[in-house]
């Protein structure tokens, strides 16, 4: 999602990740068609509507606006070396996870990873546990492979699309031990309200990729956001909050606290954890 939905940077606090475009077009679908050479080598990138699948290019409302950065020589070659190691393409079908992985794991799969810092970070931190981020942002993309391959990781994969998309059509029910959403774009403007991944349909889509007992962890410095997912989570029955007053959560420490996060904490800026359950 970056934005979220999903593309937004866990590096950085929403506020200054937040989209400084206007939203696309309806109707618009701008698909990542990735090039691959005989060995499962990224060659180069390049956004198509043409090639986008029918359900794409439904009028659904995106959470994200891709903006595309230059990529630096450095996550180029992680694109061009790394990608057969640490990517996956999207393919409409289920992914069979013990072989993208060699074994199996509990899975933590991050929507909108940014630059990729914290979730390199979290993975080489639990080498037990399995991670799949997602992110629309190429040079996001290109960053935490060149983290991961610097890290040595064999327990990291990226996928380089739409999260509404991957969850729906790639991610088996009952998959996910963690769900995790940190700092998705909170669409301040109130005529943008709408544009915000977290609503009951988010739900919807998620809780079933949920393990029975699997946790869905969001984090947000935007306080009406946080009560907003505060809100819709506690309306669904199939969850319920782990925070035992009902509210926020304490940062959990697997969750790394970034630069921009600490900096703002001595600014006095908030940030909102929330934890839910799967019953």
């Amino acid at each position: 999602m970056e934005r979220a939905g999903v593309s937004h940077d866990t590096d950085s606090l929403a506020a200054e990740t937040a989209s400084s475009g206007l939203p696309p077009e309806a109707g618009s679908a701008e698909v990542v068609v990735r090039e691959l050479d005989e060995n499962g080598s990224y060659i180069k990138h390049r956004l198509s509507s043409a090639d986008a699948a029918p359900d794409y290019r439904s009028r659904r409302i995106k959470s994200f606006v891709v903006r595309e950065g230059r990529l630096t020589a450095g996550q180029e070659h992680a694109l061009t070396s790394f990608w057969k190691d640490y990517g996956i393409d999207y393919e409409n079908r289920l992914l069979d996870l013990p072989a993208v992985f060699g074994r199996k794991a509990p899975l933590a799969l991050e929507i909108g990873f940014g630059m990729g810092k914290s979730l390199v970070e979290m993975a080489a931190r639990d080498p037990g546990r399995d991670f799949i981020g997602i992110e629309v942002h190429t040079p996001g993309v290109g960053a935490c492979i060149m983290g991961a391959h610097e890290a040595g990781l064999t327990n990291l994969r990226v996928i380089h699309y739409d999260a509404v998309d991957v969850l729906g059509n790639m991610i088996p029910d009952g998959a996910i031990d963690r769900l995790q959403l940190y700092f998705p774009d909170p669409w301040h403007k109130a005529r943008h309200n709408k544009r915000r991944l977290v609503k009951p349909e988010f739900l919807d889509l998620v809780i079933p990729k949920l393990a029975s007992g699997g946790v869905i962890h969001m984090a947000t410095d935007w306080e009406p956001y946080a009560e907003q997912m505060l809100e819709v989570q506690r309306a669904d029955a199939r969850i319920v909050n782990m925070d035992p007053a009902g509210g926020y959560a304490p940062r959990p420490d697997y969750r790394p606290l970034t630069k921009f996060e600490a900096r703002g904490q001595r600014l006095g800026h908030g940030v909102w954890d929330l934890l839910f359950r799967k019953i």
